[in-house]
């Protein structure tokens, strides 16, 4: 049993920081290193009993990954062709496309080196591989992750219900998006106050160039139109971005209420980055999803998982720069005579 120790230490260590802060994307990251090294660990027991079927398991393993990536490759091409027809061709919009696009040309590479065996070819595909692996392992651990985070027991006793904008069609109508975010908003807020407390809803969006009034008086005038209480808003209408969506409605909460506690709510492709948020700017609370049509979520989660990436650039450019010096290593090795 001793060779699932590292898995239960990390799990351990694990469960612990998730008590300490649930909003830490390295979390996730423990999270998928505890599932490769218990992997690992059984087949590896497996392996000392049964040789035979450890080596069929790996084999079905490794057939079950690769089919995998084709499958996903397939259906970031499709859902890419599905956003452009429907919003547009955007960057944002085309990131799906583009990284089936990606997927698809490792995978060739991959095969082509494998087929060819020539030197350079074989170096390339193999950074090329592991550089795809490496960024496929971490969103995978996003994906993960943020799929705990999203069922985890969020606290009922909340001051504050904060609704993050996304825009306004026409420069004054929220559009869907927007307005699942207000109704699930509304549902947390009436939640809260069913428990006897007298929470304060604060929409937050400030006014983009293209806006005829701030996003927060659009919000919250949806929620007055169908009968919300008014007096219960709060309008923070500065903020430009989901960090200083965070920030300014904050600095409200913390004036009237120093020891504050609030729910934040967004679109559920949006949650945990925006949790990563709260905690680096120091919010008191945790971040609740509405829904989102299917097809928009593949690549806005793609964009939530680059941001990010982006986020932690420092380590994440040190691992790529590491695997980059592993191709050229390899490449720069010369067969045995």
């Amino acid at each position: 049993m001793l060779i699932y120790a590292p898995a239960a230490l990390l799990f351990l260590l694990f469960c612990v920081r998730v008590l300490g802060d649930r909003r830490r994307i390295g979390n996730g990251v423990l999270l998928g290193l505890v599932l490769v090294l218990a992997l690992a660990a059984w087949l590896v027991e497996l392996s000392r009993d049964y040789p035979d079927l450890a080596t069929d398991v790996a084999v079905g393993l490794a057939a079950l990954l690769a089919l995998g990536i084709v499958t996903l490759a397939c259906f970031l091409l499709s859902n890419g062709v599905v956003m452009v027809r429907k919003e547009g061709a955007s960057p944002g919009n085309l990131l799906s496309l583009f990284s089936g696009t990606a997927l698809v040309c490792v995978l060739a590479l991959v095969v082509t080196a494998a087929v060819t065996r020539e030197r350079t070819l074989l170096a390339v595909a193999a950074t090329a591989a592991a550089l795809a692996g490496y960024i496929g392992f971490l969103f995978l651990c996003y994906l993960g992750y943020a799929f705990v985070y999203g069922r985890l027991y969020v606290p009922r006793n909340a001051d504050y219900v904060v609704v993050l904008g996304s825009g306004l069609v026409g420069g004054v109508t929220p559009p869907p998006l927007l307005t699942n975010r207000l109704d699930r908003g509304r549902k947390v807020y009436e939640r809260i106050a069913a428990r006897g407390r007298k929470p304060l809803l604060i929409v937050s969006g400030g006014q983009g160039p293209d806006e005829e009034v701030p996003e927060s008086h659009a919000m919250a005038d949806y929620l007055v139109q169908r009968g919300f209480p008014a007096a219960a808003i709060e309008r923070e209408d500065r903020s430009t971005s989901t960090d200083e969506n965070l920030r300014f409605s904050a600095t409200i909460m913390e004036k009237a209420c120093p020891r504050y506690r609030c729910v934040i709510v967004t679109s559920n492709y949006h949650a945990f980055r925006a949790a990563v948020a709260a905690r680096r700017a120091g919010v008191r609370g945790h971040v609740v999803g509405a829904p989102t049509a299917a097809y928009f979520w593949p690549s806005a989660t793609i964009r939530e998982f680059i941001a990010l990436f982006v986020l932690y650039r420092r380590t994440n450019l040190a691992v790529c720069l590491i695997l980059l010096l592993g191709g050229v290593f390899l490449w720069g090795l010369r067969p045995l005579p």
